[in-house]
């Protein structure tokens, strides 16, 4: 049983967008897991056994107590039957308490489908007298995390504060050398550099070294003001 369970279109779009989240939520001894939706393959420096030595290697850094791939097709995400009752059978069988999905606008059509079959997928995973493996759960709630494509600068609906993790989040996403590193030219700031400059920027948000911002379509409550930054 999962209290939080990262749903990603790819790997590496869990460490982009919330490993400083999934670190934080282990510190505090929750138990987290993540669910890759595809290989991410075909890339142009990556391959199948390359990417999951680099997935492995990122899963150890975040200290993940379950992680799993669909092997749904990379570029060919749809929203299908199919694809819904998978997710949907995953959610019965590890019961997450809370669920990160992508955010809902983005340019990359697999990350728009993957937030569509995780929200389908949630419902379907109450259902009785159903075929799915396991008993009906409903995740209380679904929460985004920005991995996207589009240069958007959207209002989340919280900022956690990743701070004391922002060192073992950059080490899981530089896991990912293939993506982010390699045939990358010199003297320019890398993709982990601007990931940390807008890690910055969020933190400047909320009075803090470095955030992680997280949206909600909807309420979000508190049982305290002392709960925020």
């Amino acid at each position: 049983m999962l209290d939080l369970l990262v749903v990603a279109p790819h790997p590496d779009d869990a460490e982009l967008g919330a490993a400083g989240t999934i670190l934080c939520c282990k510190q505090n001894g929750l138990r987290v897991g993540v669910l890759d939706l595809t290989s991410g393959e075909p890339t142009p420096h990556g391959s199948l056994e390359l990417r999951a030595r680099e997935t492995a290697a990122a899963t150890n850094i975040l200290g993940l107590d379950w992680r799993h791939n669909l092997g749904l097709p990379n570029r060919s995400l749809e929203p299908t039957l199919e694809a819904r009752r998978q997710i949907a059978g995953v959610f019965r069988q590890q019961r997450p308490r809370w669920v990160l999905a992508p955010y809902w606008v983005d340019s990359h059509p697999d990350h728009v489908a993957a937030t569509e079959l995780i929200e389908a997928a949630r419902f379907w995973s109450k259902l009785s007298k159903s075929d799915l493996p396991g008993e009906p759960h409903f995740p209380e709630r679904i929460l985004y995390y920005f991995c996207v494509h589009l240069r958007l600068v959207v209002p989340p609906a919280l900022i956690v504060d990743i701070s004391p993790y922002w060192d073992q989040k950059r080490a899981a996403i530089e896991c990912y050398q293939s993506q982010f590193l390699t045939g990358r030219p010199a003297g320019v700031p890398t993709l982990v550099d601007r990931w940390r400059d807008q890690a910055a920027y969020w933190g400047s948000l909320i009075g803090t070294s470095y955030g992680e911002p997280l949206a909600s379509r909807e309420p979000l409550g508190i049982s305290s003001l002392r709960d925020l930054c």
